[in-house]
């Protein structure tokens, strides 16, 4: 199992890649190469170019949610490579979204998808490869996780629009040596609520959590986010994409912490 960053917002001093406020992981697990997010722009293809990475043995992509921050290069990669693959995403990730009088959802209609793309949308988790799951819907079970709307969303029954609480949210268990490794895109349904969807479905240890976790004030809540982690039994973090300085200090100082950016690596 591999994991490398192709797209966030941070890079490293003296790594030559882009970066954008953005997501766009990839991960290689066997025979299977799934794509977590397409970052916000085409940029995510010159960095696996830099990185020697190639995108044409991609044979899966799974969309955190429907934010044009981690949806905005689908249709870049999809006229670029034309291999057939599957496409994983909970079933409200294509709904039109708006922020601040702009149009903030994926770029790409499910009906404007290429005939190559199986489109595997679910609010049930999925088994993706051998040890990757989608989660599906993560249940919002911890009371100061609620509350996370963003703008809003095109109804599903058309009817109009209303306040996006980010149902289509979503992330990834990663099945590794001693336990499990979770990704995220934003952790829009909370971090500690995915991190306990994921450990409720693999029955396994948290070992850590990767992403973007949408936290950016050193307050209460982000007390209660790491007591939680701690009592969830997670081992380390690997905050990035839309997590503040403020709140990556605080989690530095409750757990071992690493930098993430653009040409990262992990294996197991």
């Amino acid at each position: 199992m591999k994991l490398t960053v192709l797209m966030d917002n941070n890079t490293y001093i003296d790594w030559y890649y882009l970066g954008e406020p953005a997501a766009c992981y990839l991960l290689e697990d066997g025979e299977r190469t799934v794509l977590f997010d397409t970052g916000y722009s085409d940029a995510f293809l010159e960095n696996a170019r830099r990185l020697s990475v190639d995108l044409s043995r991609v044979s899966d992509i799974v969309l955190s949610h429907g934010h044009n921050d981690h949806t905005g290069g689908l249709d870049a990669f999809l006229n670029r490579f034309t291999q057939p693959v599957r496409l994983y995403a909970h079933p409200g990730v294509f709904l039109p979204k708006r922020h601040r009088g702009l149009n903030v959802g994926c770029p790409v209609s499910l009906a404007a998808l290429p005939a190559r793309v199986e489109a595997r949308l679910s609010a049930e988790p999925l088994a993706i490869s051998e040890h990757i799951v989608f989660l599906g819907q993560i249940p919002r079970v911890y009371d100061f996780e609620k509350g996370r709307a963003i703008g809003e969303a095109r109804r599903p029954d058309g009817t109009g629009w209303g306040p996006d609480e980010l149902w289509d949210d979503t992330a990834v268990a990663l099945a590794v040596p001693g336990g499990t490794f979770v990704v995220t895109g934003c952790a829009h349904s909370g971090i500690c609520n995915t991190v306990a969807a994921a450990k409720a479905q693999t029955g396994a240890r948290v070992l850590g959590a990767f992403g973007g976790f949408h936290l950016f004030d050193a307050d209460e809540k982000l007390d209660r986010t790491i007591q939680t982690l701690h009592a969830l039994g997670v081992d380390k973090l690997y905050p990035c994409h839309c997590t503040s300085l403020a709140v990556k200090c605080a989690f530095l100082s409750a757990f071992p912490v690493d930098e993430v950016g653009v040409g990262m690596t992990l294996e197991w």
